[in-house]
């Protein structure tokens, strides 16, 4: 009688020896036909150049209208004496539209409004105020403009899980310097972000963006590299969603120790470089804060 049992426990172990092997025939396959998302939008660092503590602090970017223009950098050393005497002290993140329009946002330590500030192609200055909507936040880190133009988007400090549109003052024929710039519409997030320090756009519903995250919790890792993938084209009268995927964290490297900050962010479709602003730590801000360069691969 003690041959029963015996069979029993093969019979068991057969069928558990089987079970393992059809589980790791399904995973291996599952794994082969569905790799990690960053695999598809892979990110590599090609180089850097020192971003200059003063006038390259802030936020960077690409200007196609006219030819040959240099690249644009924001720092408190671009703000203008008469911008800041009025209030108007912290710059971030500017952005450029396909036809020449050149975007910076502007905002101040208090009040109920927030400020974007517009070069025209022919190279005059204008400024566009917008009061603040219920609930919003005061700071203005960034400004991203569509690829057709039109709509922007802009963003708020802290744990946020969404995005403003903005008709892009200048281009949309629906703005005034005189008049008020309205919130036309919402980006829903599909999770929080955090510090977000500028995005810019590489397709008409994909974005990049830098985050400048200090504790790591949302993604698993600090100061990431960010892509959000929109449900349609933003056009200021409906609102969209975006499906936010972290590709990697962003270079910190410094002769000091302490706490890095990410910037502004911008990517050029005429050469596919994206750049990216990270300021060092402590006295290192001043040698070797660095912009770095990647290319998709």
């Amino acid at each position: 009688m003690p041959l029963r049992p015996a069979r029993r426990r093969r019979h068991v172990a057969r069928t558990v020896r089987a079970a393992l092997v059809a589980l790791a025939t399904a995973t291996v396959a599952a794994l082969s036909a569905a790799p990690p998302a960053a695999a598809a939008d892979t990110w590599t660092e090609v180089g850097s150049d020192r971003a200059d503590p003063l006038t390259e602090s802030q936020g960077l970017t690409s200007v196609e209208v006219p030819v040959n223009s240099a690249n644009r950098y924001t720092g408190i050393g671009t703000i203008p004496l008469g911008v800041s005497t009025r209030g108007w002290n912290h710059v971030g993140d500017p952005d450029a539209s396909y036809d020449g329009y050149y975007v910076e946002p502007y905002q101040r330590d208090s009040g109920t409004a927030k400020m974007f500030r517009v070069q025209a192609p022919g190279g005059a200055w204008s400024e566009y105020v917008h009061t603040l909507s219920s609930g919003e936040a005061l700071n203005n880190s960034w400004v991203a403009i569509a690829p057709a133009g039109r709509w922007m988007l802009s963003g708020e400090w802290g744990t946020m899980t969404r995005l403003l549109v903005f008709p892009t003052p200048g281009v949309n024929p629906a703005t005034s310097p005189s008049a008020n710039l309205p919130q036309a519409s919402t980006v829903r997030l599909d999770r929080p972000v955090r510090d977000v320090q500028g995005c810019d756009f590489t397709g008409p519903t994909t974005l990049l963006c830098s985050s400048d995250d200090p504790a790591g919790t949302l993604f698993g890792i600090t100061k990431p590299l960010l892509r959000i993938d929109l449900s349609a084209e933003p056009n200021g009268t409906s609102d969209v969603t975006g499906h936010v995927t972290a590709l990697r964290q962003l270079p910190l490297r410094s002769s000091c120790s302490g706490a890095f900050e990410t910037e502004g962010i911008d990517y050029d479709r005429r050469t596919a470089t994206l750049r990216v602003i990270v300021i060092s730590p402590g006295f290192c801000v001043l040698t070797d804060s660095r912009t770095y360069r990647f290319t998709r691969s």
